[in-house]
């Protein structure tokens, strides 16, 4: 009996939020325990890290943003309402609020998700072969319908929808973070529809929230793991192949002023959680597990 083919897209998120991400994100891809980016592209080290993916042959899709740091669309970045006083992105929870206010245009929106596209693909050479949402916005109510309108329109066939298998029972999660998560979850079962009407494809399951920063492990991400193939073998025949993606955060701790996407880096990414993923995820236990699981890493391109 052939067992069930697992690929894993391991992806490192933020790819060009600043140097140290940057080389941090390029040595576990060299480690072999990352397969595919996400570029950030109104990072402070966007060139930089695309330079960095051409010269090592890192898979790389768009991190699209519009919570974090500055618009790259020109006209947006003086009077819009995806800004705040400050004149940058309302942040995680700002951009929630507004939303939810109807203070959202949803053109600018999408002016802003093409100017991303088109700027990664000038940074590139290539457009993005997936495409995903920075702290989860793509999931979120009408962003939803103008995001999936923008991948169909580039022809990007891929990209994430955060519902982790599971995530219910991860008590390690505090309270104030697991509201967030179930709130993306849900936002997530509501995107669904939107995006398999727009011919849009996912992997078949997502891992990433339960075992981010201080909750990664190589136990964590293993029974994390385990799982999704539990589940995956339950859904299909045993001869096929099924896909997970794991969503990491690994780099070296950011440095002030440096980095950011125009306001300086955030204290996640200033935290010692970046080095600690970074340090989990090149353990020869985990890559010998893998192998153990008949896991294949590879990328969106490969699928």
């Amino acid at each position: 009996l052939r067992m069930l083919q697992v690929k894993l897209i391991v992806t490192g998120d933020d790819f060009g939020y600043c140097p140290r991400r940057n080389q941090g994100i390029v040595d576990c891809f060299l480690a072999g325990a990352i397969s595919n980016v996400s570029l950030l592209v109104n990072g402070s080290a966007a060139a930089d890290a695309a330079k960095l993916a051409r010269r090592h042959n890192i898979p790389i899709g768009l991190h699209a943003n519009l919570s974090e740091g500055s618009p790259v669309c020109e006209v947006l970045k003086t009077n819009s309402s995806l800004l705040n006083q400050d004149g940058f992105f309302h942040g995680k929870m700002g951009f929630r609020t507004a939303l939810s206010k109807g203070l959202l245009n949803m053109s600018e929106v999408k002016q802003e998700l093409k100017a991303q596209v088109e700027l990664f693909h000038e940074l590139t050479g290539h457009l993005p072969p997936h495409m995903d949402g920075h702290q989860h916005v793509h999931v979120l109510p009408e962003v939803r319908h103008v995001f999936a309108e923008v991948l169909e329109e580039y022809g990007i066939k891929y990209t994430r929808v955060p519902i982790e298998p599971g995530l219910h029972n991860c008590d390690w999660i505090p309270p104030s973070l697991m509201d967030f998560y179930l709130g993306v979850e849900e936002d997530s079962f509501n995107t669904v529809d939107v995006f398999t009407k727009h011919g849009i494809r996912w992997p078949d399951i997502y891992i990433g929230l339960s075992t981010m920063g201080r909750n990664m492990s190589v136990s964590s991400v293993r029974s994390a793991i385990d799982s999704a193939v539990l589940q995956l073998r339950a859904r299909a025949p045993p001869s096929s192949t099924g896909t997970i993606e794991l969503m990491v955060h690994p780099g070296y701790p950011s440095v002030p002023p440096v980095g950011g996407c125009g306001e300086g880096p955030d204290d996640f990414s200033q935290s010692w959680e970046r080095l600690h993923e970074l340090q989990t995820l090149i353990q020869p236990e985990l890559q010998s597990y893998y192998k153990s699981r008949n896991i294949q890493l590879c990328s969106f391109k490969d699928l």
